[in-house]
């Protein structure tokens, strides 16, 4: 059995799925449900998980998968299909992926960590190269990888010590996880909003509060398009 609110936010999660073919984000979720915070849409999508009816993808940034609905739902979930969004590149290009001998794994460097939490420097002078799997990657852009240091995405299934596949771009749309360089030497892991003249960095942990930033004060160095776990 489903709680109102748990059935509320399920109905409402497949039929985003239905109209985008991508899952809401927890905003969308929060004012949907009118919930004051993030943290209880975190505590409905456990529950929803530990009762088979969603699985969250760890490997996907912002990826909820319907398993099941219940009968009052119509009891056939939509798809999901994750999706790239093209976008420019910036000037500097740390490196094009290079196969190795596995043809269906590629190499990147490995420039460091990101903070998913407070700001750090990511970028390592002599970064070491990482083997990537060829599907996470689009072959007419650069990507380049980032050990994640803290837990303010963990809600995006982001944790402490995974590495993410970052394609290099200059530009995001509201919602995309982005490395952000702020006042143009330190950077973080955090999705993106822009709001009239300035940019909101938002942790997805609902103990980190927003980052409200002037719009010249943030630059994107480029989008979360993977990631890769290591037990």
């Amino acid at each position: 059995m489903l709680t109102k609110k748990q059935l509320d936010l399920l109905d409402f999660i497949n039929k985003r799925l239905q109209r985008d073919g991508v899952p809401p984000s927890f905003d969308e979720m929060k004012d949907a449900l009118d919930l004051r915070s993030k943290s209880g849409i975190h505590r409905l999508i456990t529950a929803l998980e530990e009762r088979g009816f969603i699985r969250r993808l760890a490997h996907r940034a912002r990826a909820i998968e319907i398993v099941k609905l219940p009968e009052s739902l119509g009891g056939k979930p939509a798809g999901f299909t994750p999706q790239v969004i093209d976008g420019d590149r910036p000037d500097s290009r740390p490196a094009k992926a290079q196969p190795i001998s596995n043809a269906e794994a590629l190499e990147l460097p490995l420039l460091g960590r990101i903070a998913a939490g407070e700001p750090i420097q990511s970028i390592a002078d002599n970064p070491p190269n990482i083997a990537v799997p060829g599907a996470m990657l689009s072959s007419n852009a650069h990507h380049y990888a980032l050990e994640v240091k803290g837990d303010s995405m963990i809600d995006a299934g982001i944790h402490d010590g995974d590495v993410v596949i970052i394609r290099e771009s200059a530009s995001a749309s509201n919602g995309d996880i982005v490395v952000a360089q702020i006042e143009g030497y330190e950077a973080t892991l955090k999705r993106f909003r822009r709001k009239g003249d300035t940019i909101v960095l938002e942790a997805e942990n609902p103990a980190y509060e927003p980052r409200v930033l002037p719009v010249g004060a943030v630059k994107v160095q480029g989008r979360l398009v993977g990631l890769i776990r290591t037990y």
